[in-house]
């Protein structure tokens, strides 16, 4: 009984979403001709995926456009699998790799609203591990031992969100001194078919040497699976289970899993890649591509661990260009999504003079950034997957584009800036 009552109360205490307002409409279907948007452009955006599949550019693709709140297009082009014959649908599932950053951050600002941390507290109040952290100074590249110098402040929740913690990312780092210290210490970078927890590898990556000291520079990095193991422990969760709960039930995204269950394995998209001109099944020697349907399945990398389709995609999204609210339910105050749109980095992303910038979950577009056109009104919001998956969203006009390939190391593809450029060339009012 005592620990029925516990349950109940941890569920309770962490459901994050509540009763809006006001309530909008799930996505739906509309013609483009009803929100603004013509026809006759966005056949333009076919036409131009379809040339990158004759011309073999990219194997297959799926590609979702919104605008206030209605789906106007969606498609499915070429093969989810071209070595065995399997045409692309809409329903096709994708690994979304860092696409799953923006989710896992979404779910920590849900509990920022509940109180139960500050952005700017010290990571080590939650995992001690963390605490006083050191700076890489020496590396010896004989047996990658290596001395330290302290840093000179505690990694904060707010420097994990922003990538300016001063971790690594391993394998993907730029650095070769760090892909040594995090391979000798047995980190896993983004996602494992082995029996690993969380909780376990973050221990580990706490006691490693930073690349520089927090809140200096902008340094991709495993930020984001700290802040997973994080959730887990100021909800009392899993990582999966709080965001089946809190966002992927209540927001109908039910394509969305770290782990597919059986009966969806068989949508998951081959990863491919061109030998001899030919699309086959890619293969990498740090980790296995079908990671998202067998395994151990009890890894949760909130950096990149999810897998999902466009729509559901897409359903995110719109909750963030809806203010924070969808169907009904409010997942994030407007207040809090104004400051999660909110460039946080400056001087350390590249000031006024940068079209870009980072706020506490995605890339943003400046006003220098509308200038150079094609991408957006300012704080468009966007980011991509290692898998070549990307999508953005632009509050202000309020149009949604979402576009779903599986391939790696296959030279040039224009195919998703060409994407977004002309979704706003196709704009009427």
């Amino acid at each position: 009984m005592k620990k029925l009552i516990l349950l109940l109360f941890i569920g309770f205490q962490t459901f994050a979403q509540t009763k809006a307002l006001r309530t909008s409409a799930t996505l739906n279907v509309a013609s483009p001709e009803s929100v603004g948007m013509s026809s006759d452009r966005i056949k333009r955006i076919e036409d131009m995926l379809n040339e990158a599949i004759k011309n073999e550019n990219i194997p297959g693709a799926t590609a979702i456009i919104i605008r206030n709140g209605k789906i106007i297009y969606q498609n499915a082009f070429g093969y989810a699998d071209v070595p065995n014959k399997v045409t692309m649908k809409n329903d096709h599932i994708f690994r979304i790799a860092s696409m799953s950053k923006a989710i896992t951050s979404t779910a920590v600002m849900m509990l920022w609203e509940q109180g139960k941390f500050m952005l700017d507290d010290p990571i080590s109040r939650y995992i001690p591990e963390f605490k006083n952290p050191v700076v890489l100074d020496k590396f010896r590249l004989a047996d990658s031992s290596y001395s330290t110098k302290p840093a000179d402040k505690e990694i904060t929740i707010r420097h994990l969100l922003t990538h300016t913690s001063g971790l690594g990312y391993g394998v993907i780092d730029g650095d070769e001194k760090m892909k040594a210290i995090y391979k000798k210490a047995g980190i896993v970078d983004l996602f494992t078919t082995e029996p690993v927890k969380i909780g376990d590898n973050i221990k580990k990556l706490a006691k490693l040497p930073l690349h520089a000291n927090p809140g200096e520079k902008f340094i991709y990095s495993e930020g984001l699976d700290v802040l997973g193991y994080f959730i887990e422990i100021v909800s009392g969760m899993t990582f999966s289970d709080y965001l089946q709960k809190n966002l992927f039930e209540p927001m109908g995204m039910t394509d969305t899993y770290f782990y597919l269950p059986d009966a969806k394995a068989s949508r998951l998209v081959a990863v491919q890649t061109k030998t001899n001109d030919k699309w086959v099944h890619f293969t990498d020697t740090f980790y296995d591509v079908d990671y998202p349907k067998k395994g151990a399945k009890t890894f949760y990398s909130g950096g990149a661990g999810l897998s999902s389709t466009a729509k559901d995609y897409a359903t995110f999204l719109q909750m963030y260009v809806n203010g924070g609210e969808y169907n009904g339910k409010r997942f994030l105050s407007k207040t809090t999504i104004n400051s999660i749109l909110s460039d946080q980095l400056g001087d350390i992303w590249g000031g006024e003079k940068s079209p870009t910038g980072y706020g506490l979950a995605f890339g943003l577009v400046k006003q220098k950034g509308v200038a150079k056109a094609g991408s957006g009104s300012e704080n468009t919001f966007d980011w991509g997957g290692y898998f070549n998956t990307a999508y953005f969203a632009d509050p202000n006009e309020k149009i949604i584009g979402v576009l779903m390939k599986q391939t790696q190391k296959i030279g040039e593809d224009r195919t998703s800036a060409l994407f977004r450029q002309m979704i706003f060339a196709a704009v009427e009012e």
